[in-house]
C-alpha cells in the first residue's frame, strides 16, 4: 500500500503488542519531529542560581552593593544562593552570620522574593536560598 501510494512505511511505536506502523512521507514526519523539539526547548526557561558571597563583618555600603545585586539577579528571574563565610574564630560568632542572613531576608521582604531556605550552618559558612516569586 506504502509503495502504490508513493510514501514510506514507518514504524512509529514498535514496542507494543502490535507494533504501530503508518504509511507517511518519512522525510516529511521527521521534519516535523524537529520542528516540535526545537519549539518546545525555546519556550524552557533555564533558572541560574547566582552566588552572593559575604563576611560577616561587612561593611553599610557593601551591604547596600550586596543587596542590588541581589534584588538585579532576582529581577532577572535567577535563584540566588547568599553565602555568609566564616574564618577561623569567626565560627564562635556562627550568630551573628545567622543575624546577617535574616537581615537580607528582611530588607527583601518588601520585593517578589521567598526565602527557599532558611539561614543554616554548612561546615563553615551560613547560607540561605532566595527566589523570585510566581
Amino acid at each position: 500500500m506504502a509503495e502504490e501510494a508513493e510514501l514510506d512505511l514507518v514504524v512509529i511505536s514498535p514496542n507494543q503488542a502490535p507494533p504501530v506502523a503508518k504509511i507517511l512521507n518519512y522525510g516529511k514526519y521527521k521534519y516535523e519531529l524537529e520542528k516540535k523539539a526545537k519549539e518546545a526547548k525555546k519556550k524552557q526557561r533555564v533558572i541560574e542560581i547566582k552566588e552572593v558571597k559575604v563576611r560577616y563583618k561587612i561593611d553599610t555600603h557593601d551591604y547596600e552593593v550586596r543587596l542590588k545585586s541581589i534584588r538585579k539577579f532576582i529581577s532577572q528571574g535567577n535563584k540566588v544562593k547568599v553565602i555568609v563565610m566564616l574564618r577561623g574564630r569567626e565560627m564562635q560568632h556562627s550568630s551573628l552570620a545567622i543575624d546577617l542572613a535574616n537581615r537580607f531576608i528582611n530588607d527583601l521582604a518588601s520585593d517578589n522574593v521567598v526565602v527557599e531556605k532558611k539561614p543554616a550552618i554548612e561546615g563553615r559558612n551560613v547560607t540561605v536560598w532566595l527566589a523570585p516569586q510566581n
